[in-house]
């Protein structure tokens, strides 16, 4: 069996703690990784543990960018080429090179093959960067954001993107929605603060698909909260915005700042706010309701999702 190196349940009460449960927000400790000569970054609390290289079974006629299947500990579980997702040369097959980072969100638990690590550091998402319009291709289609650490860039990696690659099932499915009853909902806004474009135009068309036909979409926490304090100071918030849909991982201001946010002030705090996140377990759970959030579901549940809308807005109205 591989070794472990890193094992995040063991230490998550250390490296986590002042973010998740203290009162610094808008922080998230990123784990500094290496594929080729670039470096990369993911979201410590979607990491369960790093291993050494490991064999790999090759599976016939799956996806180019996995590897294959291996079995730590009586659970299968399959390997990603980040090379290879990312655009550059595969890793040699069966040669032990490399290490594997054990990541789980949106449901699955993925290991993804990387050449080296090379730190843990804490930033703020208001030091995140989106990359600018003319790197909408290739790495930038990949990337939640860019970072600088230690006088170089950090590109910090959109794993859902690559995993809903791979397999559709790891997505939002629009098709989700063509059993669900079709109501006039126009009447009912919805307020929404996600950062990736491909995700904010597919939960758009599901919800327009239920009836929720204003929607206002922002790409991060902060632009959504200025827009809500703006409608706060014309006195017309409560009427502009019925519900508040937020993911937590975006560059600027993350979805937990904006829920306390939301939730420490006079007004907009009767808005009911919904985190919608890959990111849901049990410690981030604890987070959100200790924020004050009214729901938190994780992506890809799009039905469970309308269905919660659906809810807290008939109540909000009532």
């Amino acid at each position: 069996m591989a070794m472990v190196l890193y094992n995040a349940r063991q230490e998550a009460g250390d490296i986590m703690s002042e973010i998740l449960f203290g009162d610094r927000l808008n922080e998230l400790e990123i784990l500094e990784f290496m594929v080729g000569n670039h470096h990369y970054g993911i979201n410590v609390s979607k990491i369960q543990e790093i291993i050494d290289w490991y064999p790999v079974t090759p599976i016939p006629n799956t996806h180019a960018y996995v590897e294959g299947l291996f079995m730590p500990r009586e659970r299968m579980i399959s390997v990603v080429d980040l090379r290879k997702a990312l655009g550059f040369e595969p890793f040699p097959r069966q040669k032990k090179q490399g290490m594997f980072i054990i990541a789980a969100f949106s449901g699955l638990i993925t290991a993804f093959h990387i050449d080296e690590i090379r730190g843990i550091h804490r930033v703020s998402w208001d030091h995140i960067h989106v990359p600018d319009a003319s790197a909408e291709a290739g790495e930038a289609d990949l990337a939640t954001g860019v970072v600088q650490i230690e006088g170089h860039l950090t590109v910090v990696i959109d794993f859902e993107r690559i995993m809903s690659k791979i397999n559709s099932e790891a997505g939002i499915k629009v098709s989700d929605m063509d059993e669900y009853e079709k109501k006039d909902r126009s009447h009912s806004p919805i307020l929404m603060a996600e950062d990736s474009k491909m995700l904010s135009k597919l939960i758009q068309e599901c919800l327009d698909r239920a009836g929720y036909t204003k929607i206002l979409p922002y790409v991060n926490g902060q632009d959504a909260w200025d827009a809500l304090t703006e409608m706060a100071e014309k006195g017309n918030v409560l009427d502009k915005v019925h519900c508040i849909i937020t993911d937590i991982e975006m560059p600027k201001m993350d979805g937990h700042t904006l829920t306390k946010l939301v939730k420490q002030h006079p007004v907009i705090k009767n808005i009911p706010v919904i985190i919608f996140s890959s990111m849901i377990n049990d410690v981030i759970y604890k987070k959100g309701e200790s924020l004050g959030a009214d729901a938190q579901l994780t992506k890809p549940e799009i039905g469970r999702l309308v269905e919660t809308v659906d809810e807290l807005v008939e109540r909000y109205e009532s």
